[in-house]
């Protein structure tokens, strides 16, 4: 891994950020000089100890096990909900 670099791991047992959150943490990761995140999505059985260990965070869509398809479509939203928020527009959810 590249020492720029952030690895999310998605895990049920991970933090359960709001949109607001996801998107205030790649913001801190951008303006600190991060320049990639990469977010690995589990086998059935989820990640094993070392990957849990290795990767800068642990991020959870919840408990519920969700097909891969599921989970990138998931993932998509909320990256795409993060730059929105991250570039101004207006967020129904705050305020």
């Amino acid at each position: 891994m590249p020492p720029n670099s952030i690895t999310v791991a998605l895990d049920e047992r991970g933090q359960a950020l709001s949109s607001t959150e996801l998107a205030r943490k790649l913001e801190g990761w951008r303006d600190g000089g991060k320049r990639e995140v990469r977010f690995l999505i589990g086998a059935a059985d989820g990640h094993d100890e070392q990957g849990r260990t290795s990767a800068d965070l642990l991020l959870s869509f919840g408990p519920a096990t969700w097909p891969h398809l599921l989970v990138r479509a998931m993932l998509s939203e909320q990256l795409f909900r993060a730059t929105s928020i991250l570039a101004g527009h207006p967020y129904h959810r705050e305020g």
